[in-house]
């Protein structure tokens, strides 16, 4: 029997079984508002999570690689502080990271190796781990697992953000006896600014999902690296890594539901779930006025396609022409002509939505620039590039660069 997928909106959904969650007050954030969280399983939990690029590496992504080996995948506890990204202080960060573990693993009952330690924030400043021991008994005896307390979560990890960003699905999956079974998938993540994911095996960007199915840790990374190839490695806010990225995924099993390679249900809520969150980043950026959809189309390959689509997400002249609405269509022949791919100048066509911008390398026609303005005036728009060299292709989604930007990183640290 294959798979059935039912998937409600998020008014329907209940939370995945097997989690708590909470949120405190542990005096890092100079607003005085919660920044520091608890993701608690009721049991050790299988556990995927993918890391930055970036070959500066804050302290508890070196931890959490180092525990998710000893553990075999198994995570019990993720505690999140935003407000110190706990980065670029040496010793003393790998000291802070395991100390706060250490205080968990006691608390919770836990082997040390189960805890999933992540920080956001200032780089460059050591991390009080006092301040963050000193608030987890407090912490762990207000958890829950109602919504009020996942928002708690969702609310004390933003730093720039604006807004918290969730998302969530639920679906049906076969059961060993043929009888569907219910899975739930929840998650929640922030970003806003230091924004190009470059995730690997392949500020900052913290993305926490949860799923009460049963996924063996192997398994569970498979399936995780798939939705975020498509997802969170196909946006850009400003271009920068970050130090910190980090996406964990667990599942607690909960649901009695077992979920096997190949399952497309189960494959296609979780990338829907993290496309989701990746756009809400993007629509969160710092300062941004615009949220831009790239359709690069007939490449020679995807990864050419996709080199064309950052080249021109990380173009300061493509992305201040956008946050003056201005159809400049050169700038973006320019950073096609740039990117590495294999081209044919006289064969590149632009569409902006609808609107035939460029033809054959050149002016289209029937281009009409007033209609252009207006156009990509919208605070979302689409772009489409048609490059006529295979059937390699990406979509990629990206934002403008504004002054308001500029003002925001400029004040950061101060």
């Amino acid at each position: 029997m294959k798979p059935i997928v039912e998937i409600s909106d998020a008014a329907e959904i209940s939370l995945p079984r097997g989690f708590r969650y909470g949120a405190a007050k542990a005096g890092l954030k100079k607003s005085g508002r919660p920044d520091f969280a608890l993701i608690v399983a009721d049991a050790p939990s299988s556990a995927a999570a993918a890391f930055t690029a970036n070959r500066v590496t804050a302290a508890p992504l070196i931890v959490d690689k180092e525990h998710l080996r000893a553990s075999g995948g198994k995570v019990r506890v993720a505690a999140i502080n935003a407000g110190n990204a706990n980065c670029a202080v040496g010793q003393a960060g790998l000291d802070a990271a395991r100390a706060t573990c250490e205080a968990a693993a006691q608390l919770f009952g836990c082997r040390t190796e189960e805890v999933f330690p992540s920080s956001t924030g200032i780089i460059g400043v050591p991390l009080p781990a006092e301040k963050l021991i000193a608030a987890l008994p407090g912490l762990a005896t207000s958890l829950g697992a109602d919504f009020d307390h996942f928002h708690q979560v969702a609310q004390a990890i933003l730093t720039t953000d604006t807004v918290e960003k969730t998302e969530f699905k639920q679906l049906e999956i076969a059961g060993p006896d043929g009888a569907p079974r219910e899975v739930r998938i929840a998650a929640l993540c922030k970003g806003s600014g230091m924004i190009h994911p470059q995730l690997v095996p392949h500020a900052t960007m913290l993305v926490y999902i949860l799923t009460d199915a049963a996924v063996d840790p192997a398994v569970l990374d498979g399936y995780l690296r798939a939705a975020i190839e498509v997802s969170f490695n196909r946006i850009s806010v400003d271009g920068d890594t970050s130090t910190n990225d980090t996406v964990l995924l667990l599942a607690s099993g909960a649901s009695g539901a077992a979920i096997s390679p190949g399952n497309s249900a189960f494959a296609g809520a979780l990338t829907e779930v993290c496309t989701s969150l990746a756009r809400q980043i993007v629509a969160d950026g710092e300062g941004i006025t615009h949220v831009v959809e790239l359709r690069i189309e007939g490449a020679a390959t995807d990864a050419d396609a996709l080199k064309i689509a950052k080249a021109i997400a990380h173009s300061p002249l493509v992305k201040t022409a956008w946050a003056g609405s201005d159809p400049n269509w050169g700038r973006l022949l320019a950073a096609i002509g740039y990117s590495g791919a294999q081209i044919d100048p006289e064969r590149i066509d632009i569409r902006f939505g609808e609107l035939a911008i460029c033809h054959n390398g050149g002016r289209a026609t029937e281009f009409d620039e007033a209609a252009a303005h207006a156009y990509i005036a919208q605070p979302e728009f689409s772009i489409t590039i048609q490059l006529h060299q295979g059937a390699g292709s990406c979509i990629f989604w990206t934002t403008d660069l504004t002054h308001e930007y500029v003002s925001i990183n400029a004040d950061y640290s101060t």
